[in-house]
């Protein structure tokens, strides 16, 4: 079944207004105005509104779609925190303006949160749980606060560096934190013959590991993916993954997972993540596949 996420009602994030491919958001106590190239509408709200609600603008650097800088209105911090919550998961976010536009979170992540969440309450025992291309840890959190036995693998230290101040700034304890290139450590991972019953990945577009290596997501995906279901309990798991990458059909994640994870797929979900603006209009934030050995 194709399914439409978005997030629950959370009070510490909300997005205002999108189009004419920019984004107007609510992060605690600062709103802020980015690049959004999925909002190809016009906006509901006009510039005048923009300008006087948003206290921070990013505004990219001439040829360059990646890079730029914040131009703040005075009061703006630099880095803050926010709150969120889903039943008895509380967790503390630390945010910061990046010159990639990033602050550090990806709000339209929370149905996966509680996803992850729930599942791994789910498990027997103290699950394991591998995160790879696992940024500032949402998700790592999630699962570590359902008690599962935890490895967060990004291939930059300062990510890593943020996602601990986030477990932290939580309350939560006891990750283990790898600066990994994601194929390499899932290749010796299937030799040693580990196991986990839950997997987690996100993986962008390209990127780099520590040593230069390079990610393609279309070149390399179909190899991740089948050292996953080599690494993933097949009786007593949960598996999600997310892809942010521009005309990356869901149905090439359909194929994808099921010609590798085969009779393992139980209890499937397909679709896409959105978020919701205050005029109603859906934001497509990415697709994703999730499936689990309990409902």
């Amino acid at each position: 079944m194709y399914t439409f996420l978005t997030t629950s009602a959370w009070t510490d994030y909300e997005l205002i207004d999108c189009g004419n491919f920019e984004k107007l958001e609510r992060f605690g106590d600062y709103v802020l105005a980015r690049p959004e190239p999925q909002a190809a509408w016009d906006k509901h709200l006009s510039e005048g509104e923009w300008q006087r609600l948003a206290q921070a603008t990013f505004k990219r650097e001439k040829g360059n779609q990646e890079k730029g800088q914040w131009q703040l209105k005075k009061g703006m911090a630099e880095q803050w925190f926010i709150n969120y919550r889903y039943n008895d998961l509380k967790l503390r976010f630390r945010l910061g303006l990046s010159s990639f536009k990033h602050v550090g979170l990806f709000p339209e992540q929370d149905p996966n949160w509680q996803f992850i969440f729930d599942r791994t309450r789910a498990l027997p025992g103290k699950p394991k749980v591998l995160n790879m291309f696992a940024y500032t840890g949402g998700a790592s959190l999630a699962a570590n606060a359902a008690g599962a036995d935890v490895t967060h693998l990004d291939s930059v230290k300062q990510v890593n560096f943020w996602a601990r101040q986030n477990m932290e700034a939580s309350n939560l304890d006891n990750i283990r934190w790898l600066v990994e290139d994601a194929l390499k450590y899932a290749r010796r991972e299937v030799k040693r013959g580990n196991k986990y019953q839950g997997i987690i990945l996100d993986p962008p577009a390209y990127g780099r590991g520590p040593d230069g290596e390079k990610w393609l997501l279309e070149e390399q995906i179909n190899e991740l993916i089948k050292l996953c279901s080599q690494l993933l309990d097949p009786e007593n798991n949960f598996f999600v993954i997310n892809l942010y990458s521009l005309g990356f059909s869901a149905l090439i994640l359909d194929n994808l997972i099921k010609a590798s994870f085969g009779n393992v797929v139980r209890n499937e979900e397909l679709g896409e993540l959105y978020l919701e603006d205050q005029a109603k209009r859906k934001l497509p934030l990415g697709t994703f596949f999730r499936f689990s050995s309990e409902k």
